[in-house]
């Protein structure tokens, strides 16, 4: 035989492309009875590009995939939202009531556990210890001094944090003296304190002087401005009697409102530690603001994270805070060692969110606004649910688990869910025999059998 007579399935297939390979896999799926999100589908064909299989491991791997994905789908009529709660219940009695501290730094510390769980479905506006993780630029990230400088710029710096305030009574001056080693410490001049000073301070009421001293560390005392009044605003008198000036609450008053003044920083972040994970420097800071920081420059914003869901939604949106609950609750609980699905979260983040905003899973949120009368009583304030409904004469139609388990009947779930009736098989009967049929009045009677007659 020669090379030409050669059989043809013998020959090299050609490669398939990516849209071929695209289309086998929805090809196979769909006669498994799959359909595939997007999503799963390019991820699923990004894997499978990487591991460069032949077409028969290519086509073994994805009725695995299919298989499996199948396996983990949720059939009709499951109590999906039982077994979430189930899931995270029963686990979270298991947490422990803890806060984390990082080592040095004992003013800084993380609500863990039981606590931070509470606080994420309660979903609560601000979280009882607001936090920022924030990653800087790829350029940077190795460098320890441009981190620190990053973390200065972002770290809210007060007056008291470099300089000492006080008051002079006889003169009713406030004294602000600048320490040289402070200013260099936090990257700030003489000149940033001024200006600061001179931006927060109503110059209507107080003027802002230069005092002894020279270089870095000459003074600033701050007095009554010309014209200005020692009564303070808004108080309250008698109408009769006149406001007398108070010298000395006015000092009070100034030292705070001087005290109070911010030089840079971003708002709401009170410090700013630098921790090292693998290769590149971390800036977690106490306190958050995810709009501020998102500002400065050097910030990876794709990266940086902050604790408070609220945050996220107002920065990023519903479909980000969604997201970030997901987040904040699985590594709240895995930190405690537990293993919760993740579809269980999921499926509270969804329904947290799915009207816009974020609610809470409580008698002020998702549980409060439930459409059944008994479910709602169930959970919260039972009279108050009962007599508002009787007097608004609600209807409990008996939909949910909840309201039915309370009536005593079967829950509409699993084999609940549908109504089935049993008509047995039986054999027909025969039908009986008609009667005969009546004989006509004025019909002509039969004539009898006479004897045969012989003649003689």
């Amino acid at each position: 035989m020669t090379v030409a007579e050669k059989p043809k399935s013998k020959a090299k297939r050609p490669a398939e492309g990516a849209g071929d390979r695209r289309a086998r896999v929805v090809e196979l799926a769909r006669a498994s009875g799959v359909v595939f999100p997007p999503l799963v589908l390019d991820r699923l064909l990004a894997k499978l590009g990487q591991l460069k299989l032949n077409e028969a491991d290519f086509s073994k791997s994805a009725r695995a995939v299919i298989d499996r994905y199948r396996a983990n789908t949720v059939d009709a009529h499951e109590s999906v939202g039982i077994l979430a709660a189930q899931s995270i219940g029963e686990p979270g009695t298991q947490m422990t009531l803890r806060t984390f501290h990082y080592a040095g730094v004992a003013e800084m510390n993380v609500t863990l556990g039981l606590p931070r769980l509470i606080e994420l479905v309660d979903a609560r506006r601000v979280p009882s210890t607001p936090m920022m993780t924030i990653y800087v630029d790829r350029k940077v990230r190795a460098d320890r001094a441009a981190v620190e400088q990053i973390a200065l710029q972002i770290e809210v710096t007060n007056v008291p944090d470099v300089a000492s305030v006080g008051t002079v009574v006889e003169s009713l001056k406030v004294v602000v003296t600048p320490q040289p080693a402070l200013l260099a410490s936090r990257g700030i001049r003489r000149a940033d304190v001024e200006r600061a000073l001179l931006e927060a301070l109503d110059s209507r009421r107080y003027q802002i002087a230069a005092g002894s001293g020279s270089g870095e560390g000459r003074t600033f005392e701050i007095g009554l401005a010309p014209g200005a009044s020692l009564v303070p605003s808004g108080g309250k008198g008698k109408k009769d009697e006149p406001e007398e000036p108070m010298p000395f609450k006015w000092l009070l008053h100034a030292s705070d409102e001087a005290r109070a003044v911010r030089i840079k920083g971003v708002t709401g972040i009170k410090r700013a530690l630098i921790k090292k994970e693998k290769e590149e420097y971390v800036i977690y800071t106490e306190g958050s603001n995810l709009e501020g920081v998102l500002d400065i420059a050097g910030v990876d914003r794709a990266r940086t994270t902050t604790n408070s869901v609220f945050e996220v939604y107002k920065v990023l949106g519903v479909e980000a805070a969604r997201a970030a609950l997901v987040l904040e609750a699985n590594r709240t609980l895995a930190e405690q060692g537990l293993a919760v699905d993740i579809r269980h979260l999921m499926l509270v983040s969804d329904v947290m969110t799915n009207e816009g905003d974020i609610r809470a899973i409580g008698r002020h949120g998702i549980s409060g606004k439930k459409s059944s009368v008994l479910a709602r009583a169930a959970f919260e304030i039972t009279a108050a649910h009962l007599l508002r409904a009787a007097i608004t004469g609600e209807v409990d139609e008996l939909k949910g688990v909840a309201e039915n388990i309370i009536v005593g009947q079967p829950i509409t779930l699993g084999t609940g869910a549908v109504n089935l009736i049993y008509r047995p098989t039986v054999a027909p009967k025969m039908p009986p025999a008609p009667p005969p049929a009546p004989e006509p009045a004025n019909a002509p009677a039969a004539p009898a059998d006479e004897p045969a007659r012989t003649e003689a």
